[in-house]
């Protein structure tokens, strides 16, 4: 059998297990380069090359950039902004919000854009009384062409940019990809306004994402917290004037929780320094008679706090914040005493419950089951998500995005963003080197922990790119491309290149609809570019053909992630999706077949 042959099974093999989806996508794609090696179609260097790749570097370092971000609460604040704007007008709210998620999948990946502005969704269909399967699905649609709108919208971009390197000629700048998405989100946004109320379902959401925009809000109602508050000015000769305002400890005067250490300018913001200092004030709950001797030892001033608003950004700010954690079975902490105002690992105990109600002030031995209300650094908080001691209840990264304001920290990743773009947008340095550069800022700048990075980066993704880009270069190579080309130009006769842009769309949209959109390129773009070449066209305009066919991934909830986001908050079903799906993908082509030809010349 010659090599081009077993290239075919190869990749006839690969695509088979990717539509099986009974093993996971990496290690299809590790498998797949391994079997190249063990064949003999490719040498060791070859079959790895792809995980040193260029295009692997620039697509790890911007999932750490849009991490950074995403993880500001840039996106949540954004799309707030848009719910405070638009009011109750179904059709104008849903415009807005498919705008929003198309911009933001253009910055932070569709799956981050999507993730973001879910929960919103989900509350603001609510809130104006229609299905959530009424705008679920037109949201992860409007991403998926606003991926398209720049370079870095999604891996694919990037790979067919290289592509088009390697086929002789130079890569698509930042903004080329957006004259072709332009067209595609407003298109898009046009018939989900008007034929998805006709197509889409009105079933009741199965599941919908939690929205944390109220958090803090929440947790005053529920804990009453805002019972028994004071503010505790510190006077000149107070002992804790120089003092660490971390860790701050009240257990010597049992009765009283400290909630937050306030600066005393209200022009500055809430969170006071390292140290406390005259003026600054002592948020804390108790007793009349507890908060009492506490003014009188430590020289304070007493003043109610009245303005539920300002506990609440006491509880949950840019340096603190808050997490419920529940006691379960064989925990350690079964048997510990505990009391609120008591400091245990960096934490702050605000409160105690039982069976849902508050133990007050009093010392409690933990039993399991037992709910803790704890404050401290988010970084402490975090922490709590690997302590087998304790279940956390709500994510305390998802708290931050979602609840917390926007700080220094937002200003310094959208400079970063901002640098990337013109590195990229004017070609000064290779986009991998541009990425890095993105990526190690952010960790620079303290945007972003390292562990932090080190998690924002989808190695399903990079394996599964690093894996496949070998399979492409095996099939051109053995000119098992140039068959499967040979194959569809047969089909498609001489009608010319507008014929060959049809069968390779349809033929890419369909196997993206079972297969990763990612995969289907790395598989189909050394077919498309054998097929141009025995045409005598030229590639650019067949390559951006292709980019746009991966993502028509429109017809089934697993054709992408954000696809499947969507699935239970929508109450949708498997066959739910074709009836919008296909109008949006026709449009697709349709943009293909008038726009390609006049801006990039056969």
């Amino acid at each position: 059998m010659d090599q081009a042959n077993i290239s075919l099974l190869i990749l006839a093999g690969a695509v088979a297990l990717f539509v099986w989806n009974k093993l996971p996508v990496e290690i299809v794609a590790l498998g797949t380069a391994l079997t190249l090696y063990a064949t003999g179609l490719l040498g060791l260097r070859e079959a790895l090359a792809g995980f040193g790749d260029p295009v692997v570097v620039f697509i790890a370092a911007l999932f750490v950039v849009s991490e950074g971000i995403d993880s500001t609460g840039i996106t949540t604040w954004a799309g707030q902004r848009l719910v405070e704007r638009a009011g109750d007008r179904k059709t104008w709210l849903l415009i807005l919000v498919m705008l929003m998620c198309a911009v933001l999948s253009a910055l932070i990946s569709l799956n981050g854009a999507v993730a973001a502005l879910l929960p919103m969704v989900v509350v603001l269909a609510a809130r104006i009384g229609v299905p959530t399967s009424q705008m679920a699905m037109p949201l992860a649609f409007a991403g998926s062409a606003g991926s398209l709108l720049v370079l870095t919208g999604t891996p694919i971009n990037v790979i067919v940019s290289d592509a088009a390197v390697g086929a002789g000629g130079s890569p698509f700048s930042f903004f080329e990809f957006g004259i072709l998405g332009v067209p595609l989100v407003l298109g898009t946004i046009a018939i989900a306004v008007v034929l998805g109320p006709r197509v889409l379902p009105t079933r009741a959401s199965k599941l919908a994402p939690s929205d944390l925009s109220h958090y803090a809000r929440n947790l005053v109602q529920h804990y009453a917290l805002e019972s028994d508050l004071y503010r505790l000015r510190v006077r000149p000769r107070s002992p804790y004037v120089g003092a660490a305002r971390e860790g701050l400890d009240l257990s010597d005067h049992p009765g009283i929780t400290l909630i937050a250490v306030q600066h005393g300018d209200p022009q500055t913001p809430s969170v006071a320094g390292p140290e406390i200092l005259v003026d600054d004030v002592l948020v804390v709950r108790g007793d009349a008679e507890a908060v009492s001797r506490l003014v009188v030892d430590k020289v304070l001033a007493v003043g109610m706090l009245l303005d539920e608003g300002d506990l609440e950004g006491a509880l949950l700010n840019r340096e603190m914040g808050v997490a419920e954690v529940v006691v379960p079975p064989r925990s350690e902490l079964v048997g510990e005493t505990v009391f609120p105002g008591m400091v245990r690992h960096d934490q702050v105990i605000l409160a105690v419950h039982r069976m849902g109600r508050d133990r007050g002030p009093i010392k409690t031995s933990l039993a399991v089951g037992d709910t803790l209300l704890i404050q401290g650094s988010w970084d402490a908080l975090d922490r709590n998500v690997e302590d087998p001691d304790v279940l956390v209840v709500d994510s305390p990264d998802l708290v931050r995005r979602q609840a917390a304001p926007i700080d220094s920290r937002a200003y310094r990743a959208l400079g970063v963003l901002g640098g990337m773009v013109i590195l990229l947008a004017f070609g000064l340095v290779p986009p991998a080197v541009a990425g890095l550069l993105a990526a190690c800022a952010m960790v620079l700048l303290r945007v972003l922990r390292p562990e932090q990075a080190y998690r924002s980066v989808s190695w399903t993704t990079v394996l599964l790119v690093g894996g496949l880009i070998p399979l492409s270069t095996a099939i051109e190579q053995t000119g098992a491309a140039d068959k499967i080309a040979h194959a569809l130009i047969t089909v498609v006769g001489d009608r010319g290149p507008y014929a060959l842009m049809v069968g390779l769309f349809v033929l890419t949209a369909v196997l993206g609809q079972v297969v990763s959109n990612t995969a289907t390129a790395l598989i189909m773009i050394p077919i498309a570019l054998s097929a141009a070449h025995d045409l005598s066209v030229s590639p650019r305009p067949i390559l951006m053909m292709m980019t746009v066919a991966a993502a028509s991934s429109f017809l089934t909830p697993i054709a992408t992630a954000a696809n499947m986001m969507v699935m239970g908050p929508g109450g949708y079903r498997f066959g739910d999706y074709w009836r919008l799906g296909l109008p949006i993908m026709i449009w697709f082509l349709t943009v293909c077949l008038v726009v390609i030809p006049a801006v990039w010349q056969f």
